[in-house]
């Protein structure tokens, strides 16, 4: 169903942001993970090449939420609006505000560009003024002090409120928390609710929680080798296009790329996001128990040698995927004539993406 009125208009903006966002977050995130990989006691260094790398990840990962507020006032806006956008997300990082406050920001600083530039009169001889000196000076100056004072306040308490929660939770709550994340981070294949899933998680990241991080690789990477293995145990029960496709999924999902396994799931919907679910939810909650944490946001396997508790991290994962092999191969039904004449296979993937490009999981 296409979305339509403000609904689309706050996504489209979001997303813009997140599209600025990824590229930042993933170099600095790995830039840190290569610095304690290379200098395991890098946080008391002072130097060496461990020691750089780390710290031009922290520098990176510290501009985060500015690079958040700016897209998003960016995508309003357009260019007066990346000024004050920078400023206000580095307020946002000041007051604790997290990537929830930066978000809200931008919408703050982008429609106060539109304001000031349809009401804010300047001669003729002066307009030239209006962006470089104008707009910028007087959205910052007023987004800043509605910032400080009333509109980032709530918002500062949720993201500290929620970020001790999460690293207070003992082991039965964060079996739970895991078991959540996990269930939403494969339901819909790279979806809405991926999405959300992931944007959270990366912000928690950017605060220092990583653990809920790693679920994401978790249930990114279940339902293609979940399903592979269940073909592999009942392989009567597999079309022989869904066996063909399951040979591109699989590499797909060792890059932590889930949609490879939409046609799969095409065809036996329910089971297959029901088996999947059930997969990922458990390794997500056994995740967090064992502490596992990723300090970045992409890469999948390649990514895990970076990982706190690696080893434990492939041991859910292993466990979740065999969860979700059993259970679809439980009740799955066996291929008949027509299963294997069902000529919208490939027609499904294609038509998931209006753009017709993969899209990389947990942005």
């Amino acid at each position: 169903m296409k979305e339509h009125g403000v609904i689309s208009i706050i996504k489209k903006h979001i997303l813009t942001a997140i599209g600025y966002m990824i590229p930042l977050v993933v170099a600095a995130g790995l830039s840190m993970a290569f610095g304690q990989f290379i200098d395991g006691d890098v946080r008391n260094s002072t130097s060496g090449i461990g020691y750089y790398l780390y710290k031009a990840g922290n520098f990176g990962m510290s501009a985060v939420v500015p690079v958040i507020t700016a897209g998003v006032a960016y995508s309003i806006s357009d260019r007066p609006g990346i000024a004050p956008g920078l400023i206000l997300g580095f307020i946002c990082t000041e007051i604790k505000a997290g990537f929830i406050g930066g978000i809200v920001a931008g919408f703050l600083v982008g429609y106060l560009v539109l304001a000031v530039k349809k009401y804010v009169k300047l001669p003729a001889a002066m307009q030239g003024l209006m962006p470089v000196m104008v707009i910028p000076v007087l959205v910052t100056a007023i987004s800043s002090v509605l910032m400080f004072t009333i509109v980032g306040q709530p918002f500062a308490w949720l993201q500290v409120t929620l970020t001790e929660a999460i690293t207070g939770l003992q082991s039965g709550s964060k079996f739970v928390f895991g078991a959540v994340l996990g269930g939403m981070a494969c339901f819909d294949f790279g979806g809405p609710v991926n999405k959300t899933m992931s944007t959270f998680v990366n912000g928690l990241m950017v605060d220092g929680v990583f653990e809920p991080e790693a679920v994401k690789f978790i249930g990114s990477m279940i339902p293609p080798f979940g399903i592979a293995i269940s073909c592999l145990l009942t392989k009567n029960k597999y079309t022989k296009a869904e066996k063909e496709a399951l040979k591109a999924a699989v590499p797909m999902g060792f890059c932590m790329i889930t949609e490879g396994v939409i046609p799969i799931a095409a065809r036996d919907l329910i089971r297959v996001v029901f088996s999947c679910v059930c997969g990922s939810a458990v390794a997500g909650g056994l995740s967090m128990i064992w502490g596992c944490g990723s300090p970045v946001p992409h890469g999948g396997m390649l990514s895990v040698p970076l990982f706190t508790n690696p080893v434990k991290f492939c041991i859910a994962l292993a466990i979740g995927s065999m969860i979700t092999a059993v259970i679809l191969s439980l009740i799955k039904k066996p291929v008949t004539e027509a299963d294997e004449n069902f000529e919208d296979l490939g027609n499904t993937a294609d038509d998931s993406s209006d753009d017709g490009d993969i899209k990389i999981e947990t942005f």
